[in-house]
């Protein structure tokens, strides 16, 4: 069953179970709070990313992945100047079926939901353990390649959440601790293991909960008009 959403491309994935705060200062994405905001709740737009293009500008967008994620409003804060402040977290993953972008002045997409597949619970616990050790080692052994100190966060006992935190975290460069200047640094094991990470990367690992076809067929080509 497909369903049409608002869309919100971005230059990087949304994940389940993930915060996304947001500003938003273009006038086309101010009227998909406002109209959201007019509309029942759950309020709840797709989060979809770029493969081709820029996130501002009317032309700014050529190309999209296939498969994006829901954004579901948990804080909305609006600015003296009209712009919006938003916390959003991630609750579906979508397939992006088609696209609209005359109805209104963002764009809309005929999306279908995708199921999530959740094996035996008691099993599924157990893996998430070794998962959280595993995890815990390798961020161990990057850090001690870059001979930094990388405090690891408390990972979610939740599997399907675990997983898809683990993938983002295992294709973006690991963040690593103010150094001694005070200055915020990057992995770089982490890009030398990873190489540059596009949206390909990240809309790959997103994708990888569903059977689905490989990163390189996951983009829809829509013609767009202004």
């Amino acid at each position: 069953m497909s369903e049409t959403l608002p869309l919100f491309p971005l230059g990087t994935v949304l994940y389940p179970g993930l915060l996304l705060p947001l500003n938003i200062f273009e006038e086309r994405y101010r009227q998909l709070v406002r109209d959201l905001l007019d509309g029942p709740e759950p309020r709840e737009f797709g989060v979809i990313a770029i493969r081709k293009g820029r996130e501002t500008g009317v032309d700014g967008i050529s190309a999209l992945h296939e498969i994006g994620c829901t954004a579901t409003l948990r804080e909305v804060a609006e600015q003296e100047d009209g712009r919006f402040h938003l916390v959003t977290v991630g609750t579906q993953r979508f397939r992006l079926a088609s696209l609209d972008s005359a109805s209104q002045p963002y764009l809309q997409g005929e999306v279908e939901f995708l199921t999530e597949e959740i094996g035996d619970e008691a099993a599924a616990g157990l893996a998430a353990k070794a998962v959280q050790r595993g995890f815990r080692g390798y961020v161990e052994a990057l850090a001690s390649q870059e001979s930094v100190e990388v405090n690891v966060p408390e990972l979610p006992d939740e599997p399907l959440l675990l997983s898809y935190l683990v993938a983002a975290s295992m294709i973006l460069d690991l963040p690593v601790p103010a150094g001694p200047a005070g200055g915020a640094g990057r992995g770089a094991a982490a890009r030398r293991r990873a190489g540059p990470a596009g949206p390909g990367d990240h809309d790959a690992a997103l994708a990888h909960r569903h059977a689905c076809p490989g990163p390189a067929e996951h983009a829809l080509q829509p013609e767009l008009s202004p």
